[in-house]
């Protein structure tokens, strides 16, 4: 096997917003990853993040913070149209608050206490797929079941008219297995399709992300079957 070679080494695309209350954490954070190649600015809570998220490729960013929470920036910045990848570093691990980090728009979510190696990985794998170009799906460039409409161009879904607010990660799984009608999809397939240069991914993440789906199709959620022991289908048969 061949060593390991960091994805970023000079590259202009590679400045990072850490936003932290705890500063022995940022200090941490902010030496590994310089070590790394990246460019590091450091913010103590939302409300100075907010004034230096200019030019920041990826940010690293606290739940729980004085003032205004991290779910709070993430929303505010995504209702903002601003899409720039967001990984969560928090002591909440429930489902609950894993829910509520993707709900909001996050990229990737990690509980503390982390290790520092994880923290690189996942920096890598997100800032990796976030570069990439949109692979073409091998379906027709729209999608009509009914008033669900899922535009394969556009990365776009209307549920009865409305657009709804997919995550990228969301919209993937969606298209994948949209695109493959009644294919059984294990979750341990998807994160080898969707997740393949992410390390640490576990099948809890996978069904994170459909029960954050499936609320957001609303009515037709049910074109999501699931296979009790396999995984799950997008299933016409419910439309």
């Amino acid at each position: 096997m061949s060593n390991f070679t960091p994805y970023f080494q000079k590259d202009m695309n590679n400045r990072i917003l850490i936003v932290d209350d705890e500063r022995d954490i940022c200090e941490i954070l902010e030496f590994n990853l310089a070590n790394e190649g990246y460019e590091v600015t450091c913010a103590h809570s939302a409300e100075e993040a907010m004034e230096k998220l200019n030019g920041h490729s990826l940010i690293l960013l606290d739940v729980m913070m004085g003032g205004m929470s991290g779910y709070k920036l993430a929303e505010t910045l995504r209702r903002g149209g601003n899409r720039v990848p967001i990984i969560f570093l928090t002591a909440r691990d429930a489902e609950n608050d894993m829910l509520t980090g993707f709900s909001v728009g996050a990229d990737d979510y990690i509980s503390k206490p982390f290790s520092v190696k994880e923290v690189m990985a996942r920096v890598r794998a997100v800032l990796k797929r976030s570069s990439q170009p949109e692979s073409s799906q091998p379906a027709p460039a729209v999608l009509n079941i009914d008033g669900l409409r899922i535009d394969f161009d556009t990365k776009t879904v209307l549920v009865n008219g409305q657009p709804t607010a997919l995550t990228k990660t969301e919209f993937e799984l969606l298209a994948l297995m949209a695109s493959n009608p009644g294919k059984i999809y294990s979750r341990a397939m998807f994160i080898d399709i969707l997740w393949a240069d992410t390390p640490y991914i576990t099948e809890r993440t996978v069904d994170v992300h459909i029960t954050r789906l499936r609320k957001k199709l609303g009515p037709y959620a049910a074109l999501i079957s699931s296979r009790q022991g396999y995984g799950y289908l997008f299933d016409k048969t419910h439309e």
